[in-house]
């Protein structure tokens, strides 16, 4: 094990978890969530930070001020905790209390937004207060995870060839859209390096990013109300739109093998067997999907029958703990080989 002086500095990068007992799918799932920020924005921050730092515009003094469902807003407090600046973080009454107090916990300051503006939602409410704050004290400093290229360049760095290096054999890769930073990084790798892999975009129903019809959304994390400017759709070779009742069964299926991943896991799983079963059926495919983080957070969301039932009706719960025989056959993959 690696010997660390900052939080920062740990991120476990080569860690698959098989899903075909699971789910009888050759898909593998890239776990992004073992580091001291628990998830996949660790490394995003970190290079915004950075560059931030390296150009000036990030100094003694600054006051970091970000828009975050959550799990951006946990690792740029780690890092401003680190390296002694002040944090804001800009999130809405979605975003789980338990985030909220991770922030809080290494020093960060929490705004929640309460109402959605008329244009944008949510997020267009929030972006509208963290302009607000920038325009009042010239010591804030707006990464903006939206725009930002070193949010995708992350990934390309070091998301994308990692999953590359495991899986040579690799025929598709299936990447929730947030921000799109993850995603953009990988696409563009892969169409660089690898443009026998097929990219597949994951993406929530009621989220504006590929075009569809702005919905009210409950689950943090992909999706979003006004779409994200680093999107390029050109590296992208298909989207799936996934329902936010599919993420809670994909989600607690998953529990009842022992693994307890976030939202934004249960989304990207859902969408990436519904594309394998429309498109290569029947088929071993090497896949892999990215978990941005576990599912620690969502304790009284998706993990919370109460909260489910009351949201999404009881179907929402129906065959979750499935035996994984029995998914396999729904699948007509015929189980794991």
């Amino acid at each position: 094990m690696p010997i660390i002086s900052e939080a920062q500095e740990y991120h476990e990068e080569d860690l698959f978890v098989d899903l075909r007992r699971t789910f009888g799918r050759r898909l593998f799932l890239k776990c992004e969530g073992f580091n001291f920020a628990g998830s996949i924005k660790l490394k995003a921050a970190r290079a915004m930070v950075e560059a931030a730092e390296a150009s000036g515009v990030l100094r003694p003094g600054s006051i970091l001020v970000e828009s975050s469902s959550g799990n951006l807003g946990v690792a740029l407090s780690i890092l401003a905790a680190s390296k002694g600046y002040t944090f804001v973080c800009v999130t809405d009454n979605r975003c789980n209390l338990a985030t909220k107090q991770l922030i809080e916990s290494v020093g960060g300051t929490v705004y929640t937004v309460t109402e959605p503006a008329a244009e944008g939602g949510f997020l267009g409410a929030r972006l509208r207060l963290v302009r607000e704050l920038c325009e009042s004290d010239e010591r804030y400093v707006w990464l903006n995870q939206y725009a930002n290229p070193n949010n995708a360049l992350a990934h390309y760095r070091s998301t994308a060839p990692a999953i590359a290096a495991r899986f040579p054999d690799l025929k598709v890769a299936f990447i929730g859209a947030g921000t799109t930073g993850t995603l953009m990084g990988c696409a563009r790798y892969f169409k660089e390096k690898r443009p026998d892999v097929t990219v597949v975009a994951v993406d929530a129903v009621g989220s504006v990013t590929f075009g569809g019809p702005s919905l009210p959304r409950m689950i943090p994390g992909l999706g979003t109300g006004v779409r994200p400017p680093l999107l390029d759709r050109s590296y992208i070779d298909d989207v799936v739109h996934v329902a936010e009742a599919e993420t809670i069964r994909a989600c607690r299926r998953l529990a009842g093998r022992g693994f307890l991943f976030g939202g934004s896991t249960g989304t990207v799983i859902s969408g990436a067997l519904r594309w394998l079963d429309e498109h290569a059926p029947g088929e071993e495919l090497t896949t892999v999907a990215i978990a941005p983080d576990l599912g620690d957070r969502y304790l009284d969301s998706v993990y919370h029958q109460g909260w489910v039932e009351e949201i999404y009706g009881s179907a929402a719960l129906a065959d979750a703990f499935e035996r994984p025989e029995e998914v396999a056959m729904m699948s007509g993959t015929g189980g794991a080989r």
